[in-house]
């Protein structure tokens, strides 16, 4: 495939990478990483930044190479989308995958893991940065580093990236907003942040995680009900939600519904700021939403300010 030349290095075999590599290694500079699937949007600019920001101040830059490899490269043998059907080595970190997203995608995690693993044997990266969004992948993949002794990256190497957000509206930033009607974009999709926050707001009062979780899910009710009544909407779009839950995040389990934040620290012998992850999903149309935020210290999860 024969690209266009721009000033950044586009790499699209390992081979070529490698080689850029292998000369970045001798010249004792260090590599910061960002993964993507592509259709590129500000939130990917905003995990590009970090490592710009880290290495030159607060000067930013523009990244110094780019990997886009066909599938070819990266799956030699070839690969099949249908689970009983592949052949070949897989990575998978049991007992992480089934938990949160992984509960209504069914083996998502187990691909993740693979194609990152991949990626991190051809990219070496010094660091790497994922976004909260996402941030059972992100940890999932901390403990993949760790479990299988990698050195580039360490798990102490693997940064999460605060959610990028819409200034105006809080909706965490994806490539999945561009399906959303105008109105589904500014006026729906926002009352998923809206109600994990409604859900925040509980849990620092001491209200139980039923309770919390009761509140948030009356929010996005309340906004059904407004979209139905809504005089602008000759076609009501579908609100569906998913689920909103609270989870532990060391082991993905779902914390109990009489927990509230007085017994979560007890239970951690008395430790102030034990994190949490209140995520949720929902359905506005035909796209499919997902966001979270962390209850507590989110630093110790290893997410960077």
């Amino acid at each position: 495939m024969d690209l266009p030349r721009y000033s950044i290095a586009i790499h699209s075999t390992v081979a070529s990478y490698r080689e850029w590599r292998r000369k970045a290694f001798q010249e004792g500079k260090s590599v910061g990483f960002v993964a993507t699937m592509g259709a590129l949007h500000e939130g990917h600019a905003s995990l590009v930044e970090v490592p710009s920001k880290e290495g030159t101040g607060t000067q930013k830059r523009t990244p110094d190479a780019v990997f886009v490899p066909s599938v070819k490269e990266m799956y030699p043998s070839g690969i099949s989308q249908t689970v009983s059907e592949q052949k070949g080595t897989f990575v998978e970190v049991k007992g992480f995958g089934h938990q949160m997203e992984g509960s209504m995608r069914p083996d998502f995690f187990r691909g993740v893991a693979t194609v990152v693993t991949k990626l991190f044997h051809v990219i070496e990266p010094s660091k790497t940065y994922f976004g909260q969004k996402d941030i059972q992948q992100a940890l999932i993949l901390r403990k993949l580093t760790g479990d299988l002794l990698l050195s580039h990256p360490s798990s102490e190497n693997l940064h999460i990236v605060p959610t990028a957000r819409d200034s105006s509206s809080s909706l965490a930033l994806s490539s999945r907003n561009a399906y959303l009607q105008p109105i589904e974009l500014t006026d729906i999709a926002p009352s998923l942040y809206a109600a994990l926050q409604e859900g925040k707001r509980s849990w620092e009062t001491g209200l139980s995680k039923s309770e919390c979780i009761a509140r948030a899910k009356a929010l996005i009710e309340s906004k059904v009900q407004d979209v139905h009544n809504d005089p602008r909407l000759e076609e009501k779009p579908v609100i569906k939600l998913d689920y909103i839950e609270m989870n532990d995040p060391e082991s993905f389990d779902v914390l109990s519904e009489g927990i509230d934040i007085g017994v979560w620290e007890d239970e951690g012998e008395g430790d102030k700021g034990r994190p949490v992850i209140l995520s949720g999903a929902m359905w506005v149309g035909k796209t499919r939403l997902i966001d979270n935020i962390v209850l507590g210290d989110g630093g110790r999860l290893g997410i960077i300010n």
